[in-house]
C-alpha cells in the first residue's frame, strides 16, 4: 500500500515543470531506461517533445515525487529519442511498488477517460465534474466514475501443498494462484467457492480473507483470500486454464512478480512452511 500517495482531483494552479508525467500511448508506459533504472518523465519533458496529448489527468500528490499526471498520447505516438514505450506489467519489478501503484491508477483513469467522452445513456458529450473523478452529461445528468472490477483471488492449501494453475496468457513455465471475477449477487466467498469449482472441479472451505491489491488489467481490485480443500479431483477448465498442479514448496515452478498480490499468497505459504 503506497501511504505516501494522496489522490487529488484539482491540478495545481501552476503545472510544475518537474511533476512526473505518466504518458500513455494505448497500454504502453513511456518512460526513460538507464542503467541506474527506469524513470518517469517529467511534464516538462513531454511539452519539449513533439508529443500530442489527446486528454490529461492529475493524479493527486506523492510525498516522494511531488505532483503527478497522467497524460493520454495520440495513437501513432513515437517515443523521443532516450525514451522508450513499455507495457506496464513488464515494468512492475522496474519501476518498483510506489511507482507502479501510481502508473497503475493513471491506465485506468487514462481507459476510463477514453471510453466515457460521451453519455451512455443520451449519446450527448459529457464533461469533467469540477471536484470529483467523474464524466457527467450536461443533457440527462448521468454521472459516470472509474470503473473498478472486483475479482478474487485464492490460495488452496492442502496439507503441506498448494494448488498452482497456469493460465494460457501465462508465459511458459508460469503458475499463479487461482483467480476470477466475481458476478452481481455474490459475496466475495460464494465468488471464490464458485470460481475454484468451474477453474479445477474441487471444493473448499475456511475461506478467509488475506488482503488486497489495485491490478490495472485493465482495471480490477484483486481479493486475496486463503482457502482449505475438501474434496474433488483436479479437472481443469480447458477455456482458461492449461493445466494445475499440487505444489510442495520446495519443488514450486516459475512464479509471479514479487510485486504481485499472488506471489505474496505464495510466499506465506513458503514461509510457514520454513
Amino acid at each position: 500500500m503506497n501511504e505516501k500517495f494522496i489522490p487529488e482531483v484539482s491540478p495545481p494552479v501552476d503545472h510544475p515543470a518537474d511533476a512526473l508525467c505518466f504518458a500513455f500511448c494505448g497500454d504502453d508506459l513511456l518512460v526513460h531506461l538507464r542503467d541506474e533504472g527506469t524513470v518517469v518523465p517529467t511534464l516538462a519533458e513531454i511539452g519539449e517533445s513533439a508529443l500530442r496529448i489527446e486528454r490529461e489527468h492529475f493524479l493527486g500528490q506523492d510525498t516522494n515525487n511531488g505532483p503527478c499526471f497522467a497524460a493520454d498520447l495520440q495513437e501513432d505516438a513515437e517515443a523521443p529519442d532516450g525514451m522508450a514505450f513499455h507495457g506496464l506489467r513488464d515494468l512492475a519489478d522496474r519501476l518498483g511498488e510506489e511507482l507502479f501503484g501510481i502508473g497503475g491508477r493513471a491506465v485506468q483513469i487514462i481507459n476510463w477517460g477514453r471510453t466515457h467522452r460521451f453519455c451512455g445513456r443520451c449519446g450527448s458529450k459529457t464533461e469533467t465534474a469540477p471536484s470529483e473523478r467523474a464524466q457527467i452529461c450536461p443533457d440527462c445528468g448521468l454521472m459516470c466514475f472509474p470503473r473498478l472490477s472486483p475479482a478474487i483471488i485464492v490460495r488452496i492449501n492442502k496439507g503441506d501443498q498448494i494448488l498452482l494453475a497456469r493460465n494460457h496468457r501465462f508465459p511458459t513455465g508460469r503458475f499463479s494462484v487461482l483467480a476470477g471475477f466475481v458476478e452481481p449477487g455474490e459475496t466475495l466467498e460464494e465468488a471464490v467457492a464458485r470460481e475454484v469449482r468451474e477453474e479445477v472441479g474441487i471444493r473448499v472451505r475456511n475461506i478467509r480473507y488475506f488482503d488486497s491489491q489495485p491490478w490495472p488489467f485493465p482495471n480490477s481490485l484483486m481479493l486475496g483470500f486463503t482457502a482449505e480443500y475438501v474434496s474433488g479431483e483436479i479437472v481443469v477448465e480447458d477455456a482458461e486454464l492449461a493445466e494445475a498442479h499440487w505444489f510442495s514448496c520446495d519443488e514450486l515452478p516459475d512464479l509471479p512478480p514479487a510485486i504481485s498480490i499472488a506471489r505474496r499468497l505464495i510466499d506465506e505459504f513458503v514461509e510457514g512452511a520454513a
